[in-house]
């Protein structure tokens, strides 16, 4: 196992409040991270988000006294927004995160699940997450979150509660202090004569309190480092910022979506001159990764020269297909929302890589697509099989080493109870005094060992020993070979999928195309 550090990576986390006084919406935020159409109640608006084709997984966690209907996008995110009846209400709480390119979909949703459960939902907040894996115009993948959060307490009977409350303002004695009327000195009543007492609004909450911030980076940070470490990972992510870990590098700004489309068409912004400007001022400090980075795209091209050499020789349609998208795009698009196999995938940025697409179809010594069909379907068969036998495996596995740990434990106070069993008189009575904690958990442990053997099964540690390492080794032969063929099958859903969608743009352009020759002829016919 690789240790962590040798690399690090600086965490990129921002939480932010949705706000009604800025125009914001629940519901548009909501329509935005979930990829989905969405109608809300309080504007009356249809929120329609621009793209799609980057959603990998939603899903909205909720706490155990929220209504069942909440795990409903729509009716969640409206019950909250006609909750709030202020033109300046807090409506929700919004983290984006980056998360390791490295990292498959599937341990993704594991890891994020985990987090938002403990850092969120736990505390009482309703939860809406999303994970999106989306492409700049270089073709570096980005995968990372969204979660959408819940601002107010939910009541026990699953009504919004207050987000403050006032309390007693107390003395040093612990007693309530009077509230005294400046002009008479003497402590204030209301119409019914009751004394009137200091009070002081507090939230219901500590969840705006600002070292929940950090607590949640740091504990984002923590989780990544750990799966990482775990997977092998040589990268180690740093929640905290430059100037807290005394590095003398500034950090570029956040841009916004605004600025950021202007920038995409070429239009210069001012937040976009301010990010020019500090990544200019940290270019002598990258000057040795661009040197390790320039060696690296020399040995690329040198394997992508004999891989294209070999591609040469074997002409056909999938091979003229992805010459096509290459010459068109430099990249293979990925079938986010419809991969079923690239969910599996970790390294995503090599399944788009031309080179990588020309291998595989010339190794597998696929000459069409029809092959390429068949290819799938008797992949999928053979994937389907190990499925079934791995599964089968890993449950035997799990339940022996349960058998081994129990048994671990019920070993010792089994030995211990059979010297007590065998002592009489006195010799016993300070035994069983001295293993007292240990006597007493005997009858428990016995039945949860018995619990777990199956009819007629006896104790054989040894026995067990021998078959955990003879399933272990099954196991993960079965492993390999189901992440070898899980990978060849998400090429091959890589490549059909690049071959509809480069019809459609090809379809698309020329009927540009047409409409512009039109326009052209109307204006030639007008002059």
């Amino acid at each position: 196992m690789l240790r962590t550090g040798n690399v690090t990576k600086q965490a990129s986390t921002r939480f932010s409040i949705v706000k009604r006084s800025k125009g914001q919406s629940a519901v548009e935020k909501a329509s935005y991270i979930s990829r989905s159409v969405l109608v809300s109640e309080f504007d009356g608006q249809t929120y329609r988000p621009k793209y799609h084709e980057d959603l990998v997984h939603i899903e909205i966690t909720l706490p155990p006294n929220a209504p069942k209907e909440y795990a409903d996008r729509a009716t969640l995110w409206n019950s909250v927004e006609l909750s709030e009846k202020g033109q300046k209400s807090q409506l929700a709480r919004m983290l984006k995160a980056s998360l390791p390119n490295e990292w498959s979909y599937e341990l993704a949703e594991e890891v994020v699940r985990d987090y938002v459960q403990r850092n969120f939902v736990d505390k009482g907040m309703c939860a809406d997450w999303a994970i999106h894996d989306s492409e700049n115009d270089k073709g570096q993948r980005n995968l990372h979150i969204h979660v959408l959060l819940t601002m107010r307490p939910l009541t026990e009977n699953g009504e919004w509660g207050a987000k403050t409350k006032k309390v007693y303002v107390l003395d040093e004695n612990g007693d309530r202090v009077p509230l005294i009327d400046k002009k008479t000195g003497q402590q204030k009543v209301d119409n019914r004569n009751r004394k009137q007492w200091k009070c002081q609004t507090v939230e219901s909450t500590d969840w705006n309190s600002q070292e929940n911030a950090k607590m949640w980076r740091k504990d984002l940070a923590d989780t990544i480092n750990a799966t990482n470490e775990r997977l092998g990972i040589d990268v180690h992510w740093e929640h905290r910022s430059f100037k807290e870990q005394g590095i003398d590098k500034e950090p570029t700004i956040h841009i916004g979506a605004t600025a950021n489309a202007l920038e995409r068409k070429g239009i210069q912004t001012e937040r976009g001159n301010i990010n020019r400007e500090i990544v200019k001022h940290n270019m002598m400090l990258e000057q040795a990764k661009a040197m390790f980075e320039l060696a690296k795209q020399e040995v690329q091209s040198i394997q992508y020269t004999k891989i294209k050499n070999a591609a040469v020789s074997v002409k056909n349609e999938v091979m003229e297909m992805i010459a096509k998208v290459r010459e068109h795009k430099g990249r293979l698009d990925l079938p986010i929302v419809s991969g079923k196999h690239l969910r599996r995938i970790s390294d995503r940025t090599a399944l788009q890589s031309a080179d990588n697409a020309e291998k595989f179809i010339t190794t597998r010594k696929i000459d069409s697509f029809e092959s390429l069909a068949k290819f799938t379907a008797d992949k999928e068969q053979r994937y389907q099989q190990l499925e079934t036998v791995h599964l089968s495996k890993g449950q035997k596995l799990n339940r022996l080493k349960e058998l081994s740990k129990m048994y671990a434990l019920y070993a010792p106070i089994q030995a211990t109870y059979k010297e007590s069993q065998s002592l009489k008189g006195l010799a016993k009575m300070k035994y069983d005094k001295e293993h007292k904690d240990s006597l007493s958990k005997y009858t428990e442990l016995k039945e949860r060992m018995q619990s777990l053997l199956q009819n007629g099964e006896k104790i054989t540690p040894k026995q067990w020993k021998a078959e955990i390492q003879s399933l272990q080794s099954e196991y993960d032969s079965i492993g390999r070979e189901q992440t070898k063929t899980a990978t060849e099958l998400a090429y091959a859903e890589v490549i059909s999928y690049n071959r509809k969608n480069l019809e459609r743009e090809l379809q698309n352009e020329s009927r540009q195309q047409n409409r512009q020759q039109v326009k052209i002829k109307r204006r030639e016919e007008e002059i």
